[in-house]
């Protein structure tokens, strides 16, 4: 059994409730246990995961949040490099699922957040869990 860190960006709330679920039930259907850790917005999901990572208690990571783009560049910025920065953690060889949503509009957002309809949640969980198996594969 492994034991599986959701940080999440709470910054849309109602949509992070979504991706939870989604995440949650995928960790929980694997037979695994998680805690979650709550960060103010996308950019701090990188750090809080290495920072995680140093204490040695978490398998693998799942990073969920939203952002939406606006009417500034704010949006290319958050979005590249939270991604930029979960990758970095990925290369390092954590076990990370990037389920930050990055989004035109919310309504995009909640689509892809809902477990009933894509689940990305679920997705970014079951991302974490295979590269933790072939982690220890390897």
């Amino acid at each position: 059994m492994a034991h599986i860190l959701i940080a999440e960006a709470r910054f849309y709330a109602h949509l992070n409730d979504m991706l939870l679920a989604g995440a949650r039930a995928a960790i929980e259907a694997a037979g695994h246990t998680h805690e979650t850790v709550t960060v103010p917005g996308a950019l701090e999901l990188p750090g809080v995961i290495s920072l995680a990572a140093d204490s040695g208690r978490f398998d693998a990571y799942v990073a969920l949040g939203a952002v939406i783009r606006g009417e500034t560049y704010h949006f290319e910025i958050v979005s590249e490099e939270s991604a930029r920065g979960l990758m970095a953690l990925t290369l390092d060889g954590l076990a990370v699922g990037n389920g930050i949503l990055t989004t035109e509009n919310e309504a995009q957002a909640i689509v892809r957040a809902d477990p009933a309809h894509l689940d990305k949640g679920a997705h970014a969980a079951q991302a974490a869990m295979a590269l933790m198996e072939l982690k220890s594969r390897f």
